[in-house]
């Protein structure tokens, strides 16, 4: 699963091409707000990301981040992934835009397309998702995506508690 498409969007799997991306992504202000600093100064960096984090997670499982690209526009506008964590037993759902294209529909065409997908070749009926109380438009969209609160949790070496979402 390389890549998926939608009415308007197309899906690839994050490769090192997509370090400048990823550099520019994960350093929006409501990026480490909502989600977290990733630590990224340098293309070097985000390409160590990709390395370490991204492709042995596709090499592993088959699935992972997808870079988000606007086929009318062919421009990276964002990206959703399926991911394994240590200390979360269902795989969960992430997603993250560049604000320009919030609000849009495109978190959840691009979101509601990877569920299905990795049910289907992967059979991943489960599915999880965690945000925190203050991010209510990534509550609306989890929920949107047929994922129900559960509880809270928080992270080991971490101290927000974020809401727990399952389908």
């Amino acid at each position: 699963m390389k890549t998926f498409e939608t009415e308007r969007l197309r899906m690839k799997v994050a490769d090192l091409d997509d370090a400048d991306f990823f550099l520019e992504l994960y350093n929006l202000p409501s990026f480490i707000k909502h989600i977290g600093d990733r630590k990224l100064c340098t293309k070097q960096d985000a390409e160590q990301y990709i390395k370490d984090r991204f492709l042995p997670h596709i090499e592993k499982l088959g699935y992972g981040n997808y870079v988000v690209i606007h086929k009318e526009l062919d421009k990276k506008i964002g990206a959703v992934g399926v991911f394994v964590r240590e200390g979360i037993e269902v795989p969960d759902i992430g997603f993250s835009f560049f604000p320009d294209y919030e609000g849009k529909g495109f978190a959840y065409e691009s979101a509601s397309k990877l569920k299905e997908l990795v049910a289907t070749n992967f059979g991943l009926t489960k599915i999880s998702a965690m945000t925190s109380d203050e991010n209510i438009s990534s509550q609306k969209l989890i929920e949107r995506l047929g994922l129900k609160f559960q509880k809270y949790v928080i992270f080991p070496d971490d101290n927000e508690e974020l809401r727990y979402y399952e389908n």
